[in-house]
């Protein structure tokens, strides 16, 4: 569990939820912090009582002035999951409603266009050395790349140790990702090459436990400093940004709409693709890929109705989706 210590009337029971939620899967890495605020919300205001009511409940989920829509959902979705968990072991608990506070207008991802990719991929192979962080300019390149040529989440590739990465057969092992997924990634050949030019430029002797993509002190990069370092691309190659995206996880996500606009237009069997999909990005659900078709059919209209016509009786139901897949 976290260094958060509970003080409150449920202390065990927190404690004891962390502990499913970890033992069935889950990696609850925040949520702790969200439940110790609530205990010490609930040793202030009900430091001895033996139910959860609709007072103190609402009271602590009220949403704060500067908190986004999408923060008050999420941190109000962890405590009506512990409710859930104790009205599961008999104690006296109101359960907030599901939606019962609306999430707001969904993120819709940004996909980049050829042009804007070729543009970015530019303005990264210009990245300068820089005596602070002395693989920067090495590693932004490929980096980003990476992202996009595996469908890659940022913190699977940032995480990546040497002996993660197969250049001989141009395979990623990505270790105990979301859900404590673990799965090969095959890299296109052009990845490959780059992953091993930059190897023989980073890591000629480094020891099979050193980050890929080390940054200073041996560590991983943060993703502050991706950040920082995706926003300063973009604006020099024009892209605009604003609080609503471009973000980096989009490169992901336009990783599955180009794949699936290729398969469509060659009239690939998606339903035996799709399943292939699902494995390579580390789905749980066949839902979290399905997403992606419908996504594609809004953002190329030119193949909505082959989409639809071979695949409506799984388009239709993403309608009915309101979460973005990860």
């Amino acid at each position: 569990m976290s260094n958060s210590v509970f003080m409150g009337p449920f202390k065990k029971e927190m404690e004891d939820f962390i502990s499913l939620k970890r033992a069935v899967g889950y990696k609850y890495n925040t949520e702790p912090g969200i439940l110790k605020r609530f205990d010490t919300y609930l040793v202030m205001n009900y430091p001895s009582t033996g139910i959860l009511t609709k007072e103190a409940i609402t009271g602590w989920c009220a949403k704060t002035m500067h908190e986004t829509p999408a923060n008050h959902c999420s941190r109000s979705s962890v405590v009506r999951q512990f409710a859930k968990y104790l009205d599961s072991i008999s104690v006296q608990v109101w359960i907030l409603p599901n939606n019962y506070y609306p999430s707001g207008q969904q993120y819709v991802p940004h996909i980049y266009t050829p042009d804007e990719l070729r543009r970015f991929f530019t303005e990264t192979d210009k990245c300068r050395y820089c005596y602070e962080h002395p693989y920067r300019h090495l590693i932004m390149p490929v980096f980003f790349r990476l992202l996009l040529s595996c469908g890659l989440r940022c913190s699977e590739a940032r995480l990546l140790k040497v002996e993660d990465v197969d250049l001989e057969s141009g395979v990623l092992s990505v270790l105990d990702s979301k859900n404590h997924n673990s799965r090969l990634v095959p890299m296109p050949d052009s990845m490959t090459t780059r992953m091993r030019q930059y190897a023989k430029e980073v890591h000629l002797f480094s020891q099979q436990e050193r980050y890929f993509f080390p940054a200073f002190g041996e560590k991983p990069m943060t993703v502050g400093n991706i950040y920082k370092n995706f926003r300063r691309f973009l604006w020099r190659a024009g892209i605009s940004h604003t609080g609503d995206g471009p973000r980096v996880h989009d490169f992901r996500h336009a990783y599955c709409i180009y794949r699936l606009k290729e398969w469509a237009e060659q009239d690939r069997d998606l339903m035996v693709l799709l399943p292939m999909m699902r494995t390579y990005l580390g789905h749980q659900t066949f839902n979290e890929t399905a997403y992606y078709l419908r996504l594609t059919a809004d953002v190329f209209p030119d193949i909505r109705l082959k989409l639809e016509r071979h695949y409506k009786d799984i388009i239709p139901e993403m309608e009915e989706l309101f979460y973005e897949a990860d």
